[in-house]
């Protein structure tokens, strides 16, 4: 067994649990929803790599291993993307955030019924009546944030968080209860990385919702804000909105890079890029994981929460408002 399989569990695991007390202080300072959805989400962060350390360290154990399924399958991306939909309730991130969760639905029908290479064999076999009823709540949910959007914008991250919420308690009994064959756990033969195979497919395909909307949200939202403080290089008119924004974005960075060198770029544009990619690392290795690639499982789930704090740290707003007055915020108050 590889002591980076202990070692990096427990640096994600401490990490995220430091840096929810952070948010969790912003939220008891300033009390925004975002705030308290992104500490509920890291500390999701911190009890999913803790079990992975526990299980890299200590051995498996069958209830061990139902905790970091239930957490880290389900829950993790999807509070911190429900905390992304939260901060931008007041644009028409919304529509994109709907949109996800239908990616999410389709995706679970998809697996269900066929596998990745577009074989008649599911990728999850027996699957296929929980593929149809994902998609069927997927669908209902992303049509309902989309029409909320259009009609009461704050009210779609209400409707996320109880569709969100309500799909939580869900999973939890089905995992909780789900039938698993012996030792009661699943590891990589080869690199001792935990792996969802353990679980029946009827549960493993419903984490299309809410991995996949959770992490869409968290990167494209991070992209989206970004943008809103960079100075802007259109090439395409804002009137198209999303459709805009990815091209114009790209052809605004170069003057952010100026900018930046010029020290007087937004300290929120680098922030936020910073969580775009922390949340893209771990996204990707976790999807490699569902298909047998894990030796970069426990490498981009730290990447992705040492970036995502860098970013946090980035932000100037971090400094105003945190009681803890450490690092470059203090000698800022210092100079």
């Amino acid at each position: 067994m590889s002591v980076l399989n202990v070692v990096l569990p427990l640096g994600s695991s401490v990490l995220s649990f430091v840096f929810a007390a952070l948010v969790f202080d912003q939220w008891w300072q300033r009390r925004h929803a975002f705030q308290l959805v992104w500490a509920i989400g890291l500390l999701w962060y911190g009890i999913s790599a803790g079990s992975e350390f526990l299980g890299g360290a200590f051995g498996w154990t069958e209830g061990l291993y139902r905790v970091w399924y239930l957490i880290g399958a389900f829950f993790v991306a999807a509070y911190l993307g429900a905390g992304t939909i939260y901060l931008l309730a007041k644009s028409r991130f919304g529509y994109f955030a709907g949109v996800t969760v239908l990616i999410g639905g389709a995706l679970s029908l998809l697996f269900s019924h066929i596998d990745a290479k577009g074989t008649t064999t599911p990728l999850y076999p027996g699957a296929g009546t929980a593929g149809t009823i994902a998609f069927v709540i997927a669908t209902a949910g992303g049509i309902a944030i989309i029409a909320a959007t259009a009609l009461r914008r704050p009210l779609a991250a209400h409707i996320a968080m109880t569709v969100l919420i309500v799909g939580s308690v869900a999973v939890a009994y089905m995992t909780i209860n789900a039938p698993l064959p012996a030792p009661g756990w699943a590891v990589d033969p080869t690199t001792h990385v935990p792996v969802g195979s353990g679980y029946p497919g009827y549960l493993r395909v419903l984490t299309g919702p809410f991995n996949i909307a959770g992490a869409l949200c968290l990167v494209f939202g991070a992209i989206y804000s970004a943008y809103v403080y960079m100075p802007k290089q259109r090439v395409l008119p804002a009137r198209l909105g999303v459709l805009a924004i990815i091209p114009n974005f790209f052809a605004s960075l170069p003057g952010a890079i100026r900018a930046l060198f010029r020290g007087e770029l937004n300290s929120r544009v680098p922030a936020t890029l910073l969580i775009a990619l922390g949340a893209f690392i771990p996204g990707v290795t976790s999807g490699l994981n569902r298909f047998g690639v894990t030796w970069s499982f426990f490498l981009g789930e730290f990447l992705g929460v040492v970036l995502i704090f860098g970013g946090f740290l980035v932000s100037e707003e971090v400094f105003r408002t945190s009681r803890f007055r450490l690092g470059l915020g203090q000698r800022r108050a210092e100079g």
